[in-house]
């Protein structure tokens, strides 16, 4: 065998390694995990932020579980931008439901970053009263052990608790595609990194303890970078310490989806992270199925090997790995789903080529320009969303 052949079938067997030691290792530490309750406890007091912008079925009901925590003594807080936004009308619904959970709306938007998120939470950040704060996406389904899962994970060395959104209840195929991207894909490596220390802040779920973030600069901080997650793992890790994954994830209910708005949010997320952490970035290109297949297709070709049987063992493995750790966890898992997985692997390396070559994309019906917003002072970021 040539010195070329053996790399790239060498470099093939690696990554179907890595994949399938990967799934292993994150399912079973899950399935424990989800199997462990988490003890009610006398948690300290909360302040819950949730930033949303617009309404539909599936966030009326993730809105509603934030009001159905086991931890009373939570204050609620709802960031909502504009005042004509169509979700306030839902939100005071809500709360006349609900009268006996400390909640509350605030209406208003700080253009202090390129970031429209962030820019929506400031508001509630400042008037947060607890030595806790938890920023929760609108679209994050909330369990009534919230708080303590997220809480129970904190260790003296931990400034940032965190958790992947896993994506449940798709509806048509695209959807389940979104599954495929946001799961078996990212939130496999996600924990994985997790537990060889190396957590990065994912913006779903955010607790801080106040007193830390507010002795680093306070939340306009986390407008150092165009995404607030990219910003706070930047942050903690300049201070000593550590990020870390709450010990279960948090689910996402996905309902329909086009095939434009999940490539879309994708290459979202791609430029977020080329532009964030390109040193991560780079080999992002190797990580799906379809570079080590071709890198072993073509090193078998140059020494005249067979190559049905290979292929069919290397597809086999790999997609049998991803359907052990969604059934360990608990993900989405139906027959469409080897599909899905096939489908995301090959959109992998077109995301990746995209990211390298978009300049900006849209959030929200906010145009964002990463190079207008990219260290934006505060005027530059405005005309970045503007852009």
């Amino acid at each position: 065998m040539t010195s070329a052949a053996a790399f790239l079938v060498g470099f093939c067997g690696l990554a179907l390694l890595v994949h399938v030691a990967t799934a292993t290792w994150v399912g079973v530490r899950l399935r424990r995990a989800k199997g462990n309750e988490a003890a009610p406890g006398d948690w300290p007091a909360v302040s819950l932020i949730r930033p949303v912008a617009g309404l539909d079925a599936i966030e009326q009901r993730t809105l509603e579980s934030t009001f159905q925590l086991e931890a009373r003594n939570a204050e609620i807080i709802f960031c909502v931008a504009s005042p004509s936004d169509p979700v306030l009308p839902f939100l005071r619904l809500l709360l006349s439901r609900y009268p006996q959970r400390n909640a509350r709306i605030l209406v208003g938007n700080d253009l202090g970053s390129a970031n429209p998120k962030l820019n929506n939470i400031v508001k509630g950040w400042a008037a947060a009263t607890s030595d806790w704060i938890i920023i929760a996406d609108s679209n994050v389904l909330l369990p009534p052990d919230y708080v303590a899962r997220v809480l129970g994970t904190w260790t003296d060395d931990v400034a940032l608790v965190c958790a992947p959104p896993i994506g449940d209840e798709p509806k048509g195929f695209w959807a389940e595609v979104e599954c495929a991207f946001l799961n078996g894909y990212q939130g496999r490596w996600q924990y994985a990194a997790d537990a060889l220390g190396f957590g990065f802040a994912q913006g779903k779920t955010m607790a801080w303890r106040r007193e830390d973030l507010d002795a680093w600069g306070g939340v306009s901080a986390l407008g150092s970078e165009v995404a607030e997650d990219a910003a706070a793992t930047k942050l903690v890790r300049s201070k000593g310490k550590r990020v870390r994954l709450s010990a279960v994830p948090f689910v996402q209910p996905i309902g329909h989806r086009t095939a434009s708005q999940v490539l879309r949010r994708q290459e979202r997320w791609a430029q977020l992270r080329r532009l964030s952490f390109p040193q991560f970035f780079v080999p992002e290109i190797l990580t799906g199925a379809v570079v080590p297949l071709a890198a072993g297709v073509l090193g078998l070709s140059l020494i005249d090997a067979p190559l049905l049987l290979p292929i069919i063992g290397f597809i086999c493995c790999w997609i049998g790995a991803e359907a052990a750790v969604c059934a360990l966890a608990g993900w989405t898992l139906s027959w469409r789903s080897p599909v899905a997985w096939i489908v995301r692997d090959v959109c992998i390396p077109v995301i990746w080529m995209r990211a390298w070559l978009a300049r900006g994309y849209e959030w929200r019906g906010n145009s964002i320009s990463i190079d207008a917003a990219r260290g934006a002072s505060p005027d530059a970021a405005k005309a970045a969303l503007q852009a």
